[in-house]
């Protein structure tokens, strides 16, 4: 009998000492505030889901807006946000660099936002549809100037003057269409020295025709003979 009881007694679990009696306490208690936190923050995203589903219905109610531009918020209201639009049927982006600072906007289906216009929001500037329009004109214009100059070829530029018109007033018209034809392209350009018929200098050619034209003013003004 004797070693019945000690055998039953050996076999059952010590009684926690004080040490353990504190650590236990210290868990349960630890326990009770995580459980306590999840429900506040259950019930804070509950709250605040209802909140965003009266917002998104005033927004659908009212005829005067067709955007609605909500305050920064975190991953988590986003995305609640994201989820109330996409069972209300709207549209919704989100916007800005940090984290911390982006915001979300929400739009009525038949007024969904252009690229053009999501690239401004994203570049963190406002949408002007009218500075838009008059930009988009433009690149238009530009874009068919661009086709009509492409089908008429490239532009052929002529001088704005003749050069012997230009330079008459100094060696006179005729000298100076004497000097065209002196001047034209010397076909024995690249043969030896001996081939070439003039090799006067441009300089030389230009004296001897202003020593003519002086010959030939000098001609004129003798009185005629009898």
């Amino acid at each position: 009998m004797a070693d019945l009881l000690g055998s039953i007694l050996s076999s059952m679990e010590k009684p926690p000492s004080l040490g353990d009696q504190e650590t236990r306490r210290k868990a349960r208690e630890q326990a009770a505030r995580l459980k306590k936190l999840q429900e506040q923050e259950k019930q804070q995203k509950v709250e605040f889901r209802k909140r965003m589903e009266k917002e998104v219905s005033d927004f659908i109610q009212d005829s005067g807006q067709i955007k609605k531009k909500f305050q920064p918020m975190n991953k988590i209201e986003r995305s609640i946000l994201h989820d109330v639009v996409e069972v209300a049927g709207l549209t919704s982006f989100s916007f800005g660099e940090d984290d911390d600072c982006r915001y979300v906007m929400i739009f009525k289906k038949e007024f969904a936002p252009s690229d053009e216009e999501l690239d401004s929001y994203r570049r963190g500037e406002e949408w002007d549809p009218q500075k838009a329009e008059e930009k988009r004109k433009l690149k238009e214009l530009a874009q068919r100037q661009e086709e009509e100059a492409a089908q008429q070829g490239p532009v052929v530029v002529s001088p704005a003057s003749d050069y012997k018109d230009k330079y008459s007033h100094l060696i006179g018209k005729g000298a100076a269409k004497d000097a065209a034809h002196m001047l034209q392209a010397n076909k024995t350009y690249g043969l030896p020295v001996a081939n070439k018929r003039d090799t006067r200098s441009i300089e030389e050619a230009m004296n001897e025709i202003r020593a003519k034209k002086r010959l030939r003013q000098s001609g004129e003004e003798l009185p005629p003979t009898s």
